[in-house]
């Protein structure tokens, strides 16, 4: 990674940054590095098609286009083509980013199993992945396993998805505490708030109710 162009770009100069890539990729098409650093910052601006066509491209000129591979499944994921993002996992060995990035796709496909055990291979579990591991356990209905993993993220690092969650995980045995968490979610992000709310809303319903009946 060029540190100079990275200065640039965690210094809110994205523009100029990706300019100079481009250029550095112009001048030197066969360096990988440039091509690695160019998607990283085009997936992170959202631009998940161009950062896709680059690296698609970028296979036929670089020596080793296996290392591309990563970076062009995330484009992939991002996209919604998870089976392209699968092939392409598969063929890169299990580190934990890549392992995350299998329960990812696992998880969105529906196949919770396989996304679980994927998550729980990833040696470093980081907030992401304690956070990917609640998601898997909330998808699967166990809320108690889903609440010991958002707990384990420190509460001045919770955004509203995690407090909401944990509010949805906590309503069935602990209901004042989890309208706690679902207010500060609310506070934080009432939009998304909203969003959960009518996505859950089965779901709130059903622990509701079965509060009302105990």
């Amino acid at each position: 990674m060029d540190k100079k162009i990275d200065n640039l770009y965690r210094n809110d100069k994205t523009d100029e940054a990706i300019h100079q890539l481009i250029k550095k990729i112009d001048e030197h098409p066969k360096n990988v590095d440039n091509y690695l650093q160019l998607s990283t910052y085009l997936i992170e601006q959202g631009s998940f098609d161009q950062a896709q066509k680059l690296l698609e491209q970028a296979q036929h000129l670089v020596e080793k286009p296996q290392e591309l591979s990563y970076n062009l499944a995330v484009a992939y994921y991002m996209q919604g083509e998870f089976d392209k993002a699968l092939t392409l996992l598969d063929k890169i060995p299990n580190d934990d980013l890549t392992l995350y990035q299998k329960a990812l796709v696992y998880l969105k496909l529906g196949q919770l199993q396989k996304a679980l055990a994927y998550a729980l291979s990833i040696k470093n579990k980081d907030n992401r992945v304690k956070e990917l591991l609640g998601d898997i356990w909330m998808g699967l209905g166990d809320f108690k396993q889903a609440e010991d993993n958002y707990r384990q993220i420190p509460e001045d690092e919770r955004n509203a998805k995690i407090n909401f969650l944990l509010g949805i995980a906590l309503f069935d045995h602990n209901k004042e505490e989890a309208e706690k968490f679902l207010a500060k979610s609310k506070k934080m992000d009432r939009k998304y708030y909203q969003q959960a709310e009518n996505q859950y809303a089965a779901i709130m319903k059903m622990l509701s109710d079965k509060e009302k009946g105990k």
